[in-house]
């Protein structure tokens, strides 16, 4: 391994072990960055009062990225073929970083799923795994787990938690557009009310 592929990887195994679901997104993010607990769907204020059934919400929601371009970054389907966010322009889409050795990051898998299953074709969920085995890995899991709509997709080379200096479970919506509208760090019950709303913002943005 050549030194600069084992320093990225050296950042990003850093990053993942150490920031798996944390929550403190730091003083100097506090007018952008709030507990998702807290934060109802208006986007003109990202400290309104709790939206219903917000309670079930953790992590910590940031605003603080709005507007900017979806990467570039390539990541691959169970066989191998890769593809970016690019190939799904023109609906929103809804991206989640994630890793099988990530506790929270597997309790909120089904939440994605029923959410998946729930918004259809308006909506892409598109959950894709930091694992360094990729398929080996991933795909087991997705069959012992049954997802309905839920599809794996793989990043073993940690493009998206690196390049975007992603904790897992890291979530971001972007809208039709290419463009994020928020991201959530930490897991969420993406099958509530709270997180119907926040999703509705993509249409709005």
């Amino acid at each position: 391994m050549s030194v600069r592929p084992a320093i990225t990887l050296l950042l990003g195994l850093g990053l993942l072990a150490g920031g798996c679901d944390r929550q403190d997104g730091g003083a100097e993010q506090a007018n952008s960055v709030v507990p998702a607990n807290t934060v109802a769907a208006a986007p003109a204020s990202p400290a309104t009062p709790a939206a219903p059934g917000a309670d079930n919400a953790i992590g910590m929601l940031d605003r603080s990225h709005k507007g900017e371009a979806a990467p570039d970054f390539a990541f691959a389907d169970a066989k191998g073929v890769k593809t970016t966010l690019a190939a799904f322009a023109g609906k929103p889409v809804l991206l989640n970083l994630w890793a099988t050795w990530c506790a929270p990051c597997v309790k909120e898998m089904p939440t994605l799923d029923a959410l998946a299953q729930r918004e259809g074709a308006a909506l892409k969920v598109l959950t894709i795994s930091q694992d360094l085995d990729g398929p080996a890995k991933v795909v087991p899991y997705f069959e012992k787990a049954g997802f309905e709509a839920l599809e794996p997709w793989t990043d073993p080379d940690l493009r998206f938690s690196v390049g975007l200096g992603a904790n897992l479970p890291t979530t971001i919506l972007y809208d039709a557009a290419g463009k994020e509208v928020w991201r959530m760090t930490g897991s969420m019950d993406w099958s509530n009310d709270a997180a119907r709303q926040l999703i509705a913002e993509a249409s709005a943005a």
